[in-house]
């Protein structure tokens, strides 16, 4: 059964734009050091989930896109790159501890803010929207989902 999710992040690293430049609008997920976001990769992503692309940590955050799950998880190549920002010592490739999968972007749209999402009585129960939520990955209904979507503009 199709799932949801929105995943953050930040547009100065990787954005909606990079995604939809990158080939075949494809890139990997990367750079989650979180364990209850890894396990939500791990045990609750499959091809086809749909995403929304959540632009974190600027200005004006919120919902940039509409994207999906393109692969199932294998190993966060980052955390075996020593100096690198997401590299784990504790890590090894016979025992990684980071997962990464891939994320199809479908497209562009106009941004809908966090701020207008807040005013949303529909979205009252969302993950995203309660207090103390910094999870860069978190699960959609299907309600969520349909209400967001319909108020994405391209």
């Amino acid at each position: 059964m199709k799932q949801y999710w929105l995943m953050k992040s930040e547009p100065d690293e990787v954005s909606i734009d990079d995604l939809m430049a990158a080939p075949k609008h494809t890139m990997p997920w990367f750079g989650v050091r979180n364990y209850q976001a890894r396990n939500f990769m791990r045990d609750g992503m499959q091809p086809g989930d749909g995403v929304l692309f959540y632009h974190s940590s600027c200005p004006q955050p919120g919902v940039a896109g509409v994207a999906e799950v393109a692969s199932g998880a294998y190993p966060d190549h980052s955390q075996f790159e020593e100096g690198g920002k997401y590299f784990d010592p504790k890590a090894t490739p016979e025992q990684p501890r980071w997962i990464s999968v891939d994320v199809l972007g479908v497209k562009k749209t106009a941004l809908l803010p966090l701020s207008e999402m807040r005013q949303m009585p529909e979205l009252e129960d969302m993950l995203l929207l309660k207090k103390g939520s910094r999870l860069s990955i978190t699960p959609v209904t299907p309600a969520q989902w349909k209400v967001i979507t319909s108020r994405l503009k391209a």
